[in-house]
């Protein structure tokens, strides 16, 4: 038995006196947590295992207290043990939204999870302390995953001096346009691979432990340009101004900014497509974990058809177009 779920028996059974019948795996994420269903007399349990040298869990449990408080559902921190980096949570099923996702509840299943986003903005406004700002360095921060890990060490491109403007241009066009947006609480990996389906209280929302205080359309356009999965843009741009209608009579937003609405949506999702394919090309290169390269493609296509309908975007489009699609179909061969 390895020695972390040695030291997570000993817990459970030593120190907080709980029986388990049985720990599998659940799950395993992008980062170094690990999560184990414990079959207990009490029911079933997760453990969340997160090395305290690569994990804050204490923000974790910061945060699921807060939007538990919010009335959102998290899962409820049962016991903790942050020196060695295990939490005993209770367990929200396993029925993930990527899973479940068809054409016969999409419409609901996205209802539900844009419903939650509201009331996590509208509620999260008491939270502002708790959580870091999604600030300028954080934001250019993450865009420089896309040209170090994607395309100079993925790709092995060796870039021009106006490429890097290129990039450092439309990086600072796609910053901007996120400091101006109304800030709230923002989940930061609101997608279909944190959502889990629910009979009540849908969803079960997890991973929220990097939550921070950013841009209004952050959450939204992770949940409906999802990496893992896609719909047809007319669906999207339905879902996106039903979410708009919502933020209005919810204060968040105001009645007739809508054209700006949809341009901070679709510039804050090249933001974070850039990000994404930064993080899984250092997951393949840095982890040995290239199941991600396969969403590439995926998150790729967003950037080019966004970009494609904004000027101030279409150098971008260019280079993307030329350089970067011709590399990856040239790899590929």
């Amino acid at each position: 038995m390895p020695e972390r779920l040695k030291e997570i028996e000993h817990w459970l059974s030593a120190e907080l006196g709980l029986e388990n019948k049985k720990i599998t795996p659940a799950s395993s994420d992008a980062s170094f947590r690990r999560y184990f269903r414990v079959a207990m007399t009490q029911g079933s349990r997760i453990i969340m295992d997160a090395p305290p040298e690569h994990e804050n869990c204490q923000q974790f449990v910061t945060v699921a207290r807060a939007f538990r408080a919010m009335g959102l559902n998290v899962p409820e921190v049962l016991h903790t043990n942050l020196t060695r980096g295990f939490l005993l949570l209770t367990d929200l099923g396993s029925r993930l939204y990527l899973d479940s996702l068809d054409e016969s509840n999409v419409d609901r299943l996205y209802g539900d999870a844009i419903g939650a986003l509201i009331t996590m903005q509208v509620c999260g406004s008491t939270q502002r302390d708790l959580l870091p700002v999604y600030d300028r360095a954080l934001l250019m921060t993450e865009m420089e995953l896309f040209r170090e890990w994607f395309l100079q060490k993925q790709l092995g491109l060796i870039l021009t001096d106006k490429q890097h403007e290129i990039l450092d241009q439309s990086f600072e066009l796609l910053v901007q346009s996120a400091l101006d947006q109304p800030q709230v609480c923002v989940h930061r990996d609101f997608h279909s691979r944190n959502l889990m389906v629910n009979k009540q209280h849908n969803p079960g929302i997890l991973d929220f432990q990097d939550a921070v205080f950013g841009p209004i359309t952050y959450d939204l356009v992770s949940l409906l340009r999802d990496c893992y999965v896609a719909w047809p843009e007319k669906r999207v741009a339905d879902w996106a101004q039903g979410y708009f209608e919502l933020a209005v009579q919810s204060g968040l937003l105001i009645e007739g900014d809508e054209a700006q609405f949809m341009r901070w949506f679709d510039f804050m999702g090249v933001q974070r497509h850039l990000k994404a394919i930064g993080i899984f090309s250092r997951l393949n290169i840095r982890d040995s974990k290239p199941d991600y390269l396969q969403d590439i493609p995926r998150t790729l296509d967003y950037i080019l058809d966004v970009s494609a309908n904004y000027d101030e975007l279409c150098e971008l489009n260019n280079f993307l177009n030329k350089h970067v699609v011709q590399t990856m179909r040239s790899l590929c061969q």
